[in-house]
Order: structure tokens, then sequence, then C-alpha cells
């Protein structure tokens, strides 16, 4: 398409006389004519047309509104961003709300007002105008907020963490992450594997709390033939399966004390040993592992060998929780939306406003991981367009409690987490961020240079 052409009007209108008149009424537009559903609806597989008037009394029911909505319907279903600006011939109030109901953006009443109409048209244009350029800066902070890969966040304490990663990506010394449940160790662990010299080998997950520990042997160093009761086939390990590329060892923690000996030896050596076998086997795999206990109290306590922590914890990188990733909840509520609603309800398209403030307003014990399951049902159960706080099933947070007394850091610890916060519902746009914050563009801007803060 020609980058100076007309923006696009689909008239689909039977009476030859409104069609040469509304084909000749607006010369800012390119003005489309369809008389009946076929041709209506090849007009809009080739024009795609922002914006459409309809006639609901199409043939062959002229004279009433069936064929309308089965043309209505259609649209709806093949351009649903389309704007359908919908007439009724009988003055039927009935059939335009019912139109709306089905998607319509707007109606108007025959005999046509072509001023009255042509302000509907030209305010759908200006929606659309605006949705589209919506949409294609949400898609542009997407890409920004994006680090290590798939990682999204705005917060400046995720991204030095994956900012460290990146770094000792490629050295090949032994990572360990340090956080609670859910904030997203895997997903970490995963972008290092990617951007290391093994990211043509396999990347290997295992979750250490999760395989009882008469089997975690198995597991990890794989079995010969006949080893032991069920053994009916030699079977590679976890350790062995990741040759080549990374194991990521999640809740090392959990891995028993005899288990722990053979793991170092491991590390030691780069030989392994399956059970029931006697012959070593090298292997050339990358230790990454995860935790959220405090393994130095497990080393006083005798829980956990300390020569087998220097070895896994050569690099030691802590994960803030998501309550400390200000502006994230908001950047990662709205990534989940946009890929559950496309898997199970695409009528949603966003958040209501109180959605979004409950969102803001949680401290997410559960991490990324509750905020991915919160949205999911909400996507579910959500009815309309906009997902609410109702379907998030979430209550406001109470207000943190200031722990410090200096009343300038205090000052300048809030002023940087509500700035993050507007920053993130405004999908990074500074005129809306000034806005919601009730300042001037440029006062915004000292701020964000006074605190380091980037868009």
């Amino acid at each position: 398409m020609a980058a100076d052409r007309k923006p696009v009007l689909l008239v689909i209108e039977d009476d030859p006389g409104l069609q040469a008149q509304l084909k000749w009424a607006y010369d800012d537009f390119e003005v489309v004519i369809a008389g009946d559903r076929d041709s209506a609806i090849a007009a809009l597989r080739a024009e795609a047309p922002g914006v459409v008037t309809l006639d609901l009394g199409l043939p062959p029911d002229p004279d009433g509104t069936s064929e309308g909505f089965a043309v209505l319907d259609a649209i709806m279903a093949l351009k649903p961003d389309t704007k359908v600006i919908v007439a009724s011939g009988h003055g039927a109030r009935e059939s335009a709300l019912a139109a709306i109901a089905r998607g319509a953006y707007d109606f108007y009443q025959k005999p046509i007002d072509i001023e009255a109409l042509g302000l509907i048209v030209r305010r759908a244009f200006n929606l659309r105008v605006i949705e589209e350029e919506n949409r294609r800066l949400v898609a542009s902070s997407s890409a920004d907020k994006t680090v290590l890969g798939r990682l999204i966040t705005g917060a400046p304490e995720m991204v030095k963490v994956a900012r460290t990663i990146e770094r000792v990506a490629k050295t090949g010394v032994s990572v360990m992450l340090l956080g609670a449940s859910g904030t997203g160790k895997e997903l970490l662990a995963k972008g290092l594997h990617d951007a290391s010299d093994r990211a043509g080998g396999p990347f290997v997950a295992i979750n250490c709390a999760a395989i009882p520990e008469t089997l975690l042997e198995s597991e990890l160093f794989g079995h010969e033939k006949g080893a032991f009761t069920g053994a009916v086939k030699t079977t590679e390990g976890k350790i062995e399966s990741a040759n080549g590329g990374t194991l990521f060892l999640d809740e090392v923690g959990d891995i028993p004390l005899p288990l722990q000996v053979k793991l170092l030896r491991f590390l030691q050596e780069r030989t392994i040993e399956r059970v029931g076998g006697r012959r070593a086997i090298a292997v050339n795999t990358r230790i990454v592992c995860a935790t959220h206990q405090d393994l130095e109290v497990m080393i006083q306590q005798g829980a956990f060998r300390e020569d087998l922590f220097y070895r896994l914890a050569e690099i030691v990188v802590r994960i803030p929780g998501l309550a400390e990733r200000h502006g994230d909840p908001v950047l990662l509520a709205k990534a989940f939306l946009k890929r559950f609603a496309a898997e199970m309800n695409p009528a949603v398209t966003g958040f209501a406003p109180d959605a979004l403030a409950v969102v803001d307003a949680h401290d997410w014990p559960g991490n990324v991981r509750e905020l991915e399951n919160r949205v999911k049902r909400a996507v579910i159960m959500a009815d309309g367009k906009l997902v609410s706080a109702d379907d998030l099933d979430l209550a406001a947070a109470d207000p943190e409690d200031a722990d410090v007394l200096n009343l300038k850091a205090a000052r300048e610890a809030a002023d940087r987490r509500v700035i993050r916060h507007a920053l993130a519902r405004s999908e990074g746009n500074i005129s809306s961020t000034a806005k919601l914050l009730g300042i001037s563009r440029p006062t915004l801007y000292d701020l964000l240079k006074q605190y380091d803060l980037q868009t």
C-alpha cells in the first residue's frame, strides 16, 4: 500500500442512490462500495478498511436484519479491530444496540444525515489511529523491556542480574542462583545457557526437591541394566544427557549428603559412574544450580557440604522478589495477558484500571509464578474485553510501612517507586506518564535524569 494512500472506508449499502451519494460525500477517504455479503467480505479481504458503514437491511433480507448481522459477524471474525458503524432503515434502536453488543463501534439511523455520519466516521478513524499507535508502543515497550533473551523487566535490580549473567555466561564458571520460589530461576538459567558457548548443546533441568531421594541418584547419574529391581535397560542420567550443554539443578539444597559426595566427585573429575556401573564415563556438562534455602546455614548445621558449595557457587547471583522489582508486575501481567488471551480467550484485550491498580498494589508473595497463575485465571474468567480486579481475585495490599527515618531518602525511594509504576502503566510513554503523575513533561525528564531511570 502506498504511504500517501487515503484511509479506506468500506460502505456496505444496497441502495444505488445512497451508494452514489456516499461515494462522493467524503473526499478525504477512499470509499469502496459493496452491495451484498459476498462483495463486502471480498472488499474487506482486499482493502482491509479501517472503518465500515453497514446497512443492516441487505439482500436477500432487505426488510430485516439477518443478513446485516451475518455480515457484521463475519467482519468481527475476520478483522475484529475494524470499526463498524451500522444503520437500520426502520429506526429500530433495538437492532442497533444488538449490533453494538456483537462488536459494532457505533450506529446511525436513516434517513442519513451526511454531516452527522461523517463526524462518526472521522471519529472512528481517529480512534483507529490511536489504537494502532498504542499497539506499536506496546510492541516497542515489550521489546525494550526484554533482556537476556526472554526476561521481561524494567527494574534496574533485575537488569543488573541479567547483565551479570550475560558477563559470566561465556566464562564456564559454576553459577548459583539464589532467590525465592517463583522468581524465574529456570528462565535465568536458560538465558545463561543461551548466552554461553554451549548454546548449541542441550539444556536439561531437574528439580531435586520433586524427586524422591531413592530415585534421585539414578535420575542424575543414570543406571545400568539390572542395577536394581525395575532397571530393565541401561539409562542415561541427566548429567550425561546434558553432555556438551548445561544442567540446571533447581533446589540443589534438597540433594541428600551421600549424593552430594558423588556430585562433588563429578565436578572435580568430570567423570561419572552410572548406578550399578563400574566404568568411568567422561562428561562435559556445565552445572548451574539454584535454591531458595540458605545454604550457609545448612553448612553450619551439617546438612550441606562446604566443599560442594564452593564448587557450585563460584559466582552467586541473588534474584530479587517481584515485590522488589517496582513496575515489573504490570509489565509481566500485560505480557501474560497477551499470551493467555491468544490461547484461551481472544475477546480479552487488556486490563481495566482497577485491575492494573491491584496488580501494582499486591505484594506477590508467590512472585512471578503467582502473577502468571492469577492472570491466566483472570483471562479465563473475564466476561468482557477488559480483565477486572474481581477477575484477578485480589484485594488491594496495605500501604507498605516506611522503614527509613531519613525523610530525604524515604522521599526519593517513594519517587522512584511511583515513577516506575507510572512508566509501566503508560508503556513508557512520557506524556502519559507525566499526566498520570500530575506533573509536566520537563519535570518528569528532570526526575528521570535525577534518579537515573530509563524509559
